[in-house]
């Protein structure tokens, strides 16, 4: 692909070309309508992503990290899935990092140019010396960004498996690569703003891949985040909550359990039902690679 114009996230979309001249309450209803679009074009690849979940599963239980890098709002979308998988699943702040062109500060500023830097990718990595037990996930809603092609070949130079995500049928600039994510968003309520539309594709999409992977690693029980550390009010009424519902316990005794556990929800819940220390607990849990399910399934 040449010309910008063909990608559908620079399109005009025919059903918002008048939306300057509507109500407020038109112009909303008319977003919504085409927000619901996102969830089915996603759904399309929800084969593609499986395959991701696949490769990244694989990369951590080999001790391996998932990298996510992009521009703009790609790259912000990256860094807030990343940062939200610590206190959600009591994970390692190195299983998932996220890498926005423009360093940090691109955070709450446009950096203007960074995401044309195919250098800066490369030199950005260097540190983090990228091997074959990694990922690197590339998020480019046009896939036009060179610092985010430069970072994908740099992955797969040093080994890396790597996955490119795109919200357009083809992207505007192709690389080699383990995995391609193609999701059709179209065009934008407003011409060419990818924050819409095509950005929320692919929080949904780095939301299935970080979830399903930690599902996939026993971090969760049922639909109960049994691997969260009760570091807040919130959490530790959550998690004593949790303990409550799993064991016979009420709340008040959940809740101290969960205290005597140094706020571990499935430490705690280890203790109670084996009926044991919490340095036991934690070997029971380690043996068992994590899995709460494999505990008390062997306990029924």
């Amino acid at each position: 692909m040449k010309n910008r114009a063909e990608l559908n996230t620079e399109k005009q979309n025919v059903r918002s070309k008048d939306i300057d001249s509507l109500p407020v309450d038109e112009i909303l209803k008319l977003i919504n309508k085409e927000d619901m679009t996102v969830a089915h074009a996603v759904d399309k690849a929800i084969p593609e992503i499986g395959q991701v979940v696949k490769l990244t599963t694989s990369s951590l239980s080999r001790g391996g990290r998932i990298f996510y890098v992009g521009a703009g709002t790609s790259g912000r979308l990256g860094v807030l899935d990343a940062s939200e998988i610590p206190p959600t699943f009591s994970a390692s702040k190195n299983c998932f990092i996220g890498i926005i062109a423009g360093g940090d500060s691109a955070l709450r500023n446009s950096v203007e140019g960074a995401e044309d830097d195919f250098d800066q990718a490369r030199y950005d990595l260097q540190d983090y010396k990228l091997n074959r037990n990694d990922v690197l996930i590339g998020i480019s809603c046009s896939g036009a960004a060179k610092y985010v092609i430069s970072a994908l070949d740099y992955a797969e130079e040093n080994g890396a498996k790597t996955v490119y995500i795109i919200t357009n049928p083809n992207p505007f600039k192709s690389t080699k690569v383990t995995i391609l994510v193609m999701v059709d968003t179209g065009p934008e309520i407003v011409t060419g703003s990818t924050r819409m539309k095509a950005g929320t594709a692919t929080k949904m999409i780095l939301n299935m891949i970080s979830t399903a992977t930690m599902i996939s690693l026993g971090k969760v029980y049922g639909n109960l985040m049994v691997d969260l550390m009760a570091v807040n009010e919130k959490l530790l009424d959550r998690g004593s909550r949790i303990i409550a519902q799993l064991t016979e316990l009420n709340y008040q005794g959940a809740k101290k359990k969960l205290l005597e556990a140094e706020k571990s929800v499935k430490i705690a819940i280890v203790m109670e039902i084996l009926n044991c220390s919490i340095g036991r607990a934690k070997r029971i849990l380690e043996k068992e690679g994590g899995f709460l399910r494999r505990i008390i399934k062997n306990e029924e």
